[in-house]
């Protein structure tokens, strides 16, 4: 990992959502320098599932050995985001180095997007990012330091991004764009930067999005923590750059990126937005003796699932339910399956015992998961898995992506009997 130069001493970071995940851990990066931060999230009571509040933050970045200032700051709220400026001003003298790291995710196709959720993603990603950078940029002009770094990803076109969660895609692009004009903008007085993950990394969000055993394929929030401190070392020159977390560390001399990842030696999941393909990224992993956890052939043809693959496949999960798995799931699935074997299927895990056949459910689905039937057997036999089949565009769910994400359990305990 890379050593702290205690070059960020006495400097002031304003990080917008630092109460957990990827802000919290370049809060505790910098906090180890002797940095002073501004907790700007909206966290002040815990969340069942997201542990962590502005406090509890501010507790861990004074025991690392720096000074916090933890501010509810509603990113959607420009009064609360001047108000948290003023205070950080007040509190430390002036701001250094901001951090939008705030964003709101829903990775759902048009139709399934509600306008609350576009409304919320436009708001905190591209409105919020824009808003808290204005209010800070006054301020950041005065630094010898002036950063802004942008949790953003590069700028990528290609439709693959956008056929799946537009809404979310446009929201993201936003907070890219405001690097690409601020950079511009404020030439020679503040560098203005993007960072994101090569790989997917390992949050409580990502637990909620991937499921369980998602994080075997993650890494660490520590690998950003340390690209974002390599970028803050850097003058007001270098701006305007859309980096990636693992080039910029191996400009750092880091060679050994193990040590980032939650189980060394597992294939990892890239994140959104970058065209490393996933057969690219496994002939890569087999070749250091990985064990392939996803595997498409795209210069073969695909070959046909044997007559009743798919039949089998839904008798050996009928034999596999149980009133605990029906307790546990609460959800009725449809399978809408293209090519030999194909039609619709359904996975009833809401009536007693639990139930499964070819043709419509018994009562509305809450969930219908459209693929190939090849894809499907793939799936539920571990050979490709369900959140790379979506980010890839070979499986699209329709209604509730909380049940859906509950099904991957139930494919893992399917795994050794197909």
């Amino acid at each position: 990992m890379l050593p702290n130069t205690g070059k960020l001493a006495g400097c002031t970071i304003f990080i917008t959502g630092a109460s957990r995940g990827i802000g919290k851990a370049i809060a505790l990066k910098a906090a180890k320098d002797g940095a002073n931060i501004v907790i700007a999230a909206k966290t002040a009571q815990s969340h069942p599932k997201l542990p962590g509040t502005i406090f509890t933050a501010a507790e861990e970045i004074e025991a690392a050995g720096g000074k916090a200032l933890p501010c509810i700051v509603d990113v959607r709220d420009e009064q609360q985001i001047s108000s948290a400026v003023e205070k950080a001003v007040k509190k430390f003298g002036g701001i250094d180095i901001l951090v939008n790291n705030a964003s709101a995710i829903s990775l759902t196709n048009t139709m399934e997007t509600p306008t609350k959720k576009v409304d919320l993603m436009m708001s905190v990603n591209t409105r919020g990012t824009y808003l808290t950078s204005k209010a800070c940029v006054p301020f950041l002009k005065k630094s010898k330091i002036a950063h802004i770094l942008n949790l953003s990803p590069p700028l990528n076109l290609n439709p693959v991004w956008f056929k799946q969660h537009c809404a979310y895609t446009i929201a993201k692009y936003g907070m890219s764009m405001c690097v690409l004009g601020m950079a511009e903008e404020f030439k020679d007085e503040i560098a203005v930067n993007a960072l994101w993950p090569k790989t997917a990394i390992h949050t409580a969000a990502m637990d909620m999005l991937g499921g369980t055993g998602i994080e075997s394929q993650c890494r660490k929030v520590e690998i950003m923590a340390d690209a974002a401190y390599s970028i803050f070392k850097k003058p007001k020159s270098f701006t305007g750059n859309f980096i990636i977390d693992e080039n910029i560390l191996k400009e750092e001399g880091i060679k050994n990126f193990d040590v980032y990842a939650i189980k060394p030696g597992q294939p990892l999941l890239p994140d959104f937005f970058l065209d490393e393909l996933p057969d690219a990224l496994m002939k890569k992993k087999e070749s250091q003796g990985a064990v392939p956890e996803f595997k498409e052939e795209k210069s073969q043809p695909q070959a046909k699932p044997h007559s009743g693959a798919v039949e089998e496949t839904f008798r050996i999960v009928k034999d596999a339910l149980s009133d605990d798995v029906v307790k546990a799931t609460q959800a009725i699935y449809q399978f809408e399956l293209s090519g030999e074997d194909g039609g619709t299927w359904f996975l009833d895990l809401k009536s007693k015992g639990g139930n499964v056949g070819h043709g419509w459910p018994s009562n509305h689905a809450d969930v219908v998961m459209s693929m190939s039937t090849d894809d499907f057997v793939k799936m539920f036999s571990g050979k490709l898995k369900p959140t790379m089949a979506f980010m890839s565009g070979k499986l699209k769910i329709k209604g509730n992506m909380a049940l859906a994400i509950k099904l991957e359990k139930l494919m893992n305990q399917m795994h050794s009997r197909l």
